[in-house]
Protein backbone atom coordinates (compact mmCIF):
# COMPACT_ATOMS: atom_id res chain seq x y z
CA UNK A 1 0.00 0.00 0.00
CA UNK A 2 1.66 3.53 -0.98
CA UNK A 3 1.79 5.64 2.03
CA UNK A 4 -0.49 8.53 0.41
CA UNK A 5 -3.11 5.92 0.78
CA UNK A 6 -2.51 4.83 4.00
CA UNK A 7 -2.58 7.92 5.23
CA UNK A 8 -6.04 8.90 3.37
CA UNK A 9 -7.45 5.36 4.63
CA UNK A 10 -6.11 6.40 8.72
CA UNK A 11 -8.34 9.68 8.27
CA UNK A 12 -11.39 7.98 7.32
CA UNK A 13 -10.90 5.69 10.39
CA UNK A 14 -10.23 8.41 12.59
CA UNK A 15 -13.71 10.43 11.37
CA UNK A 16 -15.72 7.75 10.87
CA UNK A 17 -14.97 4.62 13.73
CA UNK A 18 -12.51 6.20 16.23
CA UNK A 19 -13.81 9.19 17.34
CA UNK A 20 -17.98 8.75 17.37
CA UNK A 21 -17.64 4.84 18.27
CA UNK A 22 -14.48 4.18 20.19
CA UNK A 23 -14.17 7.19 21.50
CA UNK A 24 -17.89 8.12 21.36
CA UNK A 25 -17.36 12.45 21.49
CA UNK A 26 -20.02 14.89 20.41
CA UNK A 27 -21.25 15.79 17.43
CA UNK A 28 -19.92 19.06 18.03
CA UNK A 29 -16.73 17.93 18.58
CA UNK A 30 -16.11 15.73 15.26
CA UNK A 31 -17.25 18.92 13.44
CA UNK A 32 -15.15 20.94 14.95
CA UNK A 33 -12.67 18.67 14.32
CA UNK A 34 -13.40 18.05 10.13
CA UNK A 35 -13.49 21.63 9.81
CA UNK A 36 -9.38 21.96 11.45
CA UNK A 37 -8.55 19.44 8.82
CA UNK A 38 -10.14 20.87 6.32
CA UNK A 39 -8.48 23.72 6.19
CA UNK A 40 -5.12 21.97 7.13
CA UNK A 41 -5.82 20.14 3.71
CA UNK A 42 -7.01 23.44 2.13
CA UNK A 43 -3.74 25.30 2.95
CA UNK A 44 -1.16 22.14 2.18
CA UNK A 45 -2.93 22.21 -1.42
CA UNK A 46 -3.37 26.18 -2.39
CA UNK A 47 -0.85 27.98 -0.67
CA UNK A 48 2.26 24.64 -0.12
CA UNK A 49 0.80 23.46 -3.51
CA UNK A 50 1.06 19.89 -2.59
CA UNK A 51 -1.49 17.87 -4.95
CA UNK A 52 -3.87 16.04 -2.17
CA UNK A 53 -3.10 13.07 -3.95
CA UNK A 54 0.92 13.05 -2.77
CA UNK A 55 -0.33 13.89 0.87
CA UNK A 56 0.93 11.28 3.16
CA UNK A 57 2.29 10.80 6.76
CA UNK A 58 6.00 12.36 5.76
CA UNK A 59 3.89 15.38 4.56
CA UNK A 60 3.47 16.93 8.04
CA UNK A 61 6.15 17.90 10.13
CA UNK A 62 6.57 20.86 12.65
CA UNK A 63 7.69 23.27 10.31
CA UNK A 64 4.68 23.01 8.31
CA UNK A 65 2.31 22.88 10.70
CA UNK A 66 3.41 25.74 12.53
CA UNK A 67 3.17 27.58 9.50
CA UNK A 68 -0.68 26.17 9.39
CA UNK A 69 -1.10 27.83 12.58
CA UNK A 70 0.34 30.92 12.11
CA UNK A 71 -1.23 31.34 8.45
CA UNK A 72 -4.85 30.69 10.09
CA UNK A 73 -3.80 33.17 13.34
CA UNK A 74 -2.85 36.29 10.61
CA UNK A 75 -5.92 35.74 8.30
CA UNK A 76 -8.72 34.46 10.31
CA UNK A 77 -7.78 35.85 13.43
CA UNK A 78 -7.39 32.82 15.77
CA UNK A 79 -6.81 33.30 19.49
CA UNK A 80 -3.78 31.23 21.08
CA UNK A 81 -6.38 29.39 22.85
CA UNK A 82 -8.32 28.62 19.53
CA UNK A 83 -4.80 27.89 17.78
CA UNK A 84 -4.12 25.34 20.70
CA UNK A 85 -7.15 23.94 20.46
CA UNK A 86 -6.45 23.29 16.55
CA UNK A 87 -3.02 22.08 17.29
CA UNK A 88 -4.73 19.60 19.65
CA UNK A 89 -7.51 18.19 16.92
CA UNK A 90 -3.85 17.77 14.85
CA UNK A 91 -2.32 15.84 16.87
CA UNK A 92 -4.98 13.31 18.21
CA UNK A 93 -4.97 12.30 14.46
CA UNK A 94 -0.90 11.31 14.83
CA UNK A 95 -1.86 9.74 18.58
CA UNK A 96 -5.18 7.61 16.77
CA UNK A 97 -2.50 6.50 13.84
CA UNK A 98 0.51 5.50 16.32
CA UNK A 99 -1.92 3.32 18.10
CA UNK A 100 -2.72 1.69 14.66
CA UNK A 101 0.50 1.27 13.70
CA UNK A 102 3.75 1.82 16.26
CA UNK A 103 6.06 3.14 13.32
CA UNK A 104 3.65 6.11 13.19
CA UNK A 105 5.52 7.19 16.17
CA UNK A 106 7.83 9.28 14.88
CA UNK A 107 5.27 11.56 12.94
CA UNK A 108 3.51 11.73 15.83
CA UNK A 109 6.72 12.75 18.09
CA UNK A 110 7.64 15.59 15.62
CA UNK A 111 4.27 17.33 16.68
CA UNK A 112 4.61 16.98 20.20
CA UNK A 113 7.31 19.42 20.63
CA UNK A 114 5.30 21.84 18.80
CA UNK A 115 4.59 24.20 21.98
CA UNK A 116 1.60 25.49 22.94
CA UNK A 117 0.72 29.67 22.75
CA UNK A 118 0.55 31.04 25.58
CA UNK A 119 -2.46 33.28 26.19
CA UNK A 120 -3.92 35.92 28.68
CA UNK A 121 -5.72 34.51 31.38
CA UNK A 122 -9.05 36.31 31.04
CA UNK A 123 -11.20 34.38 33.40
CA UNK A 124 -11.92 37.63 35.56
CA UNK A 125 -12.68 39.61 31.77
CA UNK A 126 -15.44 39.30 30.03
CA UNK A 127 -16.49 41.12 26.62
CA UNK A 128 -20.29 41.91 26.13
CA UNK A 129 -22.09 44.35 23.94
CA UNK A 130 -24.68 46.68 25.21
CA UNK A 131 -27.94 46.16 23.82
CA UNK A 132 -27.83 49.12 21.76
CA UNK A 133 -24.56 47.23 20.04
CA UNK A 134 -27.24 44.14 19.47
CA UNK A 135 -29.73 46.10 17.91
CA UNK A 136 -27.60 47.80 15.92
CA UNK A 137 -26.23 44.69 14.17
CA UNK A 138 -29.23 42.67 13.70
CA UNK A 139 -30.37 45.01 11.81
CA UNK A 140 -27.45 45.28 9.31
CA UNK A 141 -28.09 42.71 7.12
CA UNK A 142 -30.24 43.40 4.47
CA UNK A 143 -33.86 41.49 4.94
CA UNK A 144 -35.01 42.10 1.48
CA UNK A 145 -32.15 40.16 -0.04
CA UNK A 146 -32.00 35.96 0.66
CA UNK A 147 -29.03 35.43 2.20
CA UNK A 148 -29.71 38.90 4.32
CA UNK A 149 -33.05 37.14 5.64
CA UNK A 150 -30.56 33.90 6.48
CA UNK A 151 -28.03 35.79 8.55
CA UNK A 152 -30.43 38.20 10.45
CA UNK A 153 -32.54 34.83 11.46
CA UNK A 154 -29.34 32.86 12.36
CA UNK A 155 -28.30 36.40 14.41
CA UNK A 156 -31.65 36.43 16.35
CA UNK A 157 -32.51 33.28 17.47
CA UNK A 158 -28.07 33.43 18.53
CA UNK A 159 -29.06 35.78 20.82
CA UNK A 160 -32.44 34.73 22.00
CA UNK A 161 -31.10 31.40 22.73
CA UNK A 162 -27.75 32.48 24.09
CA UNK A 163 -26.60 29.15 21.79
CA UNK A 164 -22.92 28.52 21.04
CA UNK A 165 -21.64 28.67 17.04
CA UNK A 166 -21.91 24.71 16.99
CA UNK A 167 -25.00 24.22 18.86
CA UNK A 168 -27.04 26.56 16.09
CA UNK A 169 -24.62 24.85 13.28
CA UNK A 170 -25.75 20.95 14.42
CA UNK A 171 -29.80 22.42 14.78
CA UNK A 172 -32.14 20.75 12.49
CA UNK A 173 -35.57 21.94 11.12
CA UNK A 174 -37.69 19.94 13.36
CA UNK A 175 -35.37 21.48 16.81
CA UNK A 176 -37.55 24.86 16.77
CA UNK A 177 -41.06 24.15 17.91
CA UNK A 178 -42.97 27.36 17.16
CA UNK A 179 -46.39 25.73 19.02
CA UNK A 180 -44.59 26.01 22.24
CA UNK A 181 -41.75 28.88 21.52
CA UNK A 182 -38.92 26.25 22.37
CA UNK A 183 -35.67 25.72 20.83
CA UNK A 184 -33.69 22.37 21.18
CA UNK A 185 -29.74 23.28 21.74
CA UNK A 186 -27.37 19.72 22.07
CA UNK A 187 -24.36 21.24 24.25
CA UNK A 188 -20.71 20.13 24.73
CA UNK A 189 -20.65 16.33 25.71
CA UNK A 190 -24.26 16.22 23.69
CA UNK A 191 -25.82 17.61 26.64
CA UNK A 192 -29.45 18.64 25.77
CA UNK A 193 -31.23 21.23 26.68
CA UNK A 194 -34.61 23.23 25.91
CA UNK A 195 -34.47 26.87 25.94
CA UNK A 196 -37.06 29.64 25.79
CA UNK A 197 -37.25 32.03 22.55
CA UNK A 198 -39.47 35.06 21.89
CA UNK A 199 -42.85 34.94 20.18
CA UNK A 200 -40.75 37.41 17.51
CA UNK A 201 -38.08 34.98 17.38
CA UNK A 202 -40.78 32.04 16.31
CA UNK A 203 -42.36 35.11 14.22
CA UNK A 204 -39.26 35.33 12.15
CA UNK A 205 -39.04 31.02 11.96
CA UNK A 206 -41.97 30.81 10.13
CA UNK A 207 -40.79 33.80 7.44
CA UNK A 208 -37.00 32.12 7.12
CA UNK A 209 -38.77 28.45 6.55
CA UNK A 210 -40.95 30.07 3.78
CA UNK A 211 -37.89 30.70 2.28
CA UNK A 212 -35.39 28.29 2.90
CA UNK A 213 -37.00 25.26 4.20
CA UNK A 214 -40.24 25.27 1.95
CA UNK A 215 -40.87 21.08 1.85
CA UNK A 216 -41.55 19.32 5.12
CA UNK A 217 -37.58 18.55 6.06
CA UNK A 218 -37.79 18.16 9.41
CA UNK A 219 -34.32 16.43 9.91
CA UNK A 220 -32.70 19.10 7.03
CA UNK A 221 -30.21 21.89 8.67
CA UNK A 222 -31.41 24.46 9.59
CA UNK A 223 -28.63 26.78 8.38
CA UNK A 224 -27.24 25.36 5.21
CA UNK A 225 -25.53 26.00 2.26
CA UNK A 226 -25.82 24.57 -1.30
CA UNK A 227 -22.93 21.95 -2.71
CA UNK A 228 -23.61 20.48 -6.20
CA UNK A 229 -27.13 21.10 -5.02
CA UNK A 230 -26.70 19.23 -1.92
CA UNK A 231 -27.41 20.86 1.29
CA UNK A 232 -24.82 20.88 3.92
CA UNK A 233 -24.51 22.04 7.27
CA UNK A 234 -22.71 25.81 7.20
CA UNK A 235 -19.65 26.04 8.42
CA UNK A 236 -18.31 28.29 11.66
CA UNK A 237 -15.80 29.96 8.92
CA UNK A 238 -19.06 31.02 7.05
CA UNK A 239 -20.65 32.55 10.69
CA UNK A 240 -17.61 34.38 11.45
CA UNK A 241 -17.37 36.46 7.98
CA UNK A 242 -21.28 37.99 7.93
CA UNK A 243 -20.69 38.71 11.09
CA UNK A 244 -17.62 40.58 10.46
CA UNK A 245 -19.16 42.12 7.52
CA UNK A 246 -22.43 42.88 9.70
CA UNK A 247 -20.28 44.42 12.42
CA UNK A 248 -18.86 46.43 10.14
CA UNK A 249 -21.69 47.71 8.86
CA UNK A 250 -23.63 48.55 11.99
CA UNK A 251 -20.45 50.18 13.46
CA UNK A 252 -20.77 53.47 10.87
CA UNK A 253 -24.61 53.92 12.44
CA UNK A 254 -23.12 53.20 16.18
CA UNK A 255 -20.05 53.48 17.68
CA UNK A 256 -20.59 51.26 20.64
CA UNK A 257 -19.80 47.98 17.99
CA UNK A 258 -16.70 46.48 19.27
CA UNK A 259 -13.50 45.95 16.73
CA UNK A 260 -13.28 42.24 17.31
CA UNK A 261 -17.42 40.97 16.84
CA UNK A 262 -17.32 37.03 16.73
CA UNK A 263 -19.96 34.50 17.34
CA UNK A 264 -19.60 33.98 20.68
CA UNK A 265 -19.68 37.60 21.70
CA UNK A 266 -23.39 37.02 21.13
CA UNK A 267 -23.74 34.46 23.42
CA UNK A 268 -21.81 36.46 26.13
CA UNK A 269 -23.98 39.38 25.63
CA UNK A 270 -27.40 37.55 25.84
CA UNK A 271 -26.19 36.12 29.42
CA UNK A 272 -25.06 39.76 30.54
CA UNK A 273 -28.48 41.05 29.87
CA UNK A 274 -30.11 38.58 31.08
CA UNK A 275 -28.12 39.04 34.54
CA UNK A 276 -28.74 42.42 34.62
CA UNK A 277 -32.31 41.78 34.24
CA UNK A 278 -32.51 39.58 37.15
CA UNK A 279 -32.06 36.09 36.20
CA UNK A 280 -30.25 34.24 39.24
CA UNK A 281 -27.05 33.03 38.04
CA UNK A 282 -28.24 29.41 39.10
CA UNK A 283 -31.23 29.81 36.34
CA UNK A 284 -28.43 31.22 33.76
CA UNK A 285 -26.41 28.67 34.55
CA UNK A 286 -28.91 26.06 32.86
CA UNK A 287 -30.27 28.49 30.50
CA UNK A 288 -26.12 28.72 29.05
CA UNK A 289 -25.61 25.24 29.62
CA UNK A 290 -22.90 25.27 32.25
CA UNK A 291 -22.26 21.78 33.04
CA UNK A 292 -19.96 24.06 36.29
CA UNK A 293 -22.22 26.70 37.60
CA UNK A 294 -18.78 28.44 39.02
CA UNK A 295 -18.41 29.40 35.16
CA UNK A 296 -21.27 31.58 35.30
CA UNK A 297 -19.80 33.48 37.83
CA UNK A 298 -17.74 35.57 35.75
CA UNK A 299 -21.01 37.60 34.90
CA UNK A 300 -21.48 38.62 38.19
CA UNK A 301 -17.98 39.52 38.54
CA UNK A 302 -18.05 41.70 35.52
CA UNK A 303 -20.92 43.94 35.84
CA UNK A 304 -19.48 46.75 38.18
CA UNK A 305 -23.09 48.77 38.43
CA UNK A 306 -25.02 45.86 39.30
CA UNK A 307 -22.15 45.72 42.51
CA UNK A 308 -21.99 49.32 43.18
CA UNK A 309 -25.95 49.11 43.99
CA UNK A 310 -25.35 45.75 45.61
CA UNK A 311 -22.74 47.57 48.32
CA UNK A 312 -25.39 50.82 48.42
CA UNK A 313 -28.34 48.87 49.41
CA UNK A 314 -25.97 46.87 51.84
CA UNK A 315 -24.99 50.18 53.14
CA UNK A 316 -28.27 51.96 53.59
CA UNK A 317 -29.68 48.24 55.16
CA UNK A 318 -26.58 47.94 57.71
CA UNK A 319 -25.60 51.75 57.93
CA UNK A 320 -23.36 50.11 61.58
CA UNK A 321 -22.13 51.88 64.13
CA UNK A 322 -18.48 54.29 64.21
CA UNK A 323 -15.70 51.85 65.53
CA UNK A 324 -14.31 54.69 67.69
CA UNK A 325 -17.62 54.18 69.86
CA UNK A 326 -16.98 50.69 70.62
CA UNK A 327 -15.96 49.71 73.71
CA UNK A 328 -13.82 46.60 72.92
CA UNK A 329 -15.15 43.05 74.90
CA UNK A 330 -11.49 42.48 76.61
CA UNK A 331 -11.44 46.36 77.89
CA UNK A 332 -10.10 46.19 81.50
CA UNK A 333 -9.86 42.37 81.28
CA UNK A 334 -6.46 41.16 81.53
CA UNK A 335 -7.57 37.58 81.41
CA UNK A 336 -8.87 37.70 77.91
CA UNK A 337 -6.58 39.39 76.78
CA UNK A 338 -3.59 36.91 78.37
CA UNK A 339 -5.34 33.85 76.75
CA UNK A 340 -5.38 35.59 73.39
CA UNK A 341 -1.60 36.21 73.34
CA UNK A 342 -1.01 32.66 74.80
CA UNK A 343 -3.45 30.56 72.81
CA UNK A 344 -5.70 29.55 75.13
CA UNK A 345 -2.62 27.32 76.24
Amino acid sequence: MKAEQGFWKLLRAFFTVYLPKQRNVSMNTIISCQQTWNLLLRYLNNIRGFPLQDISMETFDADMVVSFLDCMELEKGWKPSTRNQRLSMIRSFFTYATCMAPMNYIYSSRLEAIPLKKDTNKSFVLEYMSKTAVKALLAAPDSNSRLGIRDQFFMSLMYDSAARDNEMLTLKVSDLVAETSTVYLLGKGDKPRLVPISKETVEYFSYYKRQFHNEDEPSAPMFYTKHKGMKTVMSDDNVARFMKKYADIARGECNEIPENVHPHLLRKSRAMHLYQGGMPLSVLSEFLGHSDPETTLIYARADMNMKREAVAKAEKRNPGTPVHNETPVWDGNDDIIEKLCRGYG
